[in-house]
């Protein structure tokens, strides 16, 4: 139950954020709608979720960045194992693009 409130926590914070970033001045070009920036903190959200809820995974140590449906999982694991791992729940996850698996090997 925390770790939901806490993975709702973070879409609300993400998305307002999100909205914030879409506001540039008139000059310039947004690079990606609020819609788009949704679906990222949405692809985001089910990640740290999803790693939250694997007892060899700690969501804590595994950063998660998504851009455009592109994820980025920086941090450490023990094992090659487990960085395939996290590699492969960020695959699964609706709207992924691609993943981009920086995760280091603590051994």
């Amino acid at each position: 139950m925390n770790k939901l409130l806490v993975a709702l926590m973070t879409v609300a914070g993400l998305v307002s954020l999100g909205g914030c970033a879409a506001m540039r001045g008139a000059s310039a070009t947004p690079t990606r709608s609020v819609g788009e920036a949704v679906d990222d903190v949405t692809i985001g959200t089910k990640l740290k979720a999803a790693l939250a809820a694997d007892p060899e995974l700690s969501a804590l140590k595994i950063n998660v960045d998504t851009t455009q449906g592109a994820v980025r999982l920086r941090g450490e694991v023990k094992n090659i194992a487990l960085r395939r791992k996290a590699e492969d729940l960020a695959r699964k996850i609706q709207g992924v693009k691609s993943v981009t698996n920086d995760l280091v090997i603590t051994g």
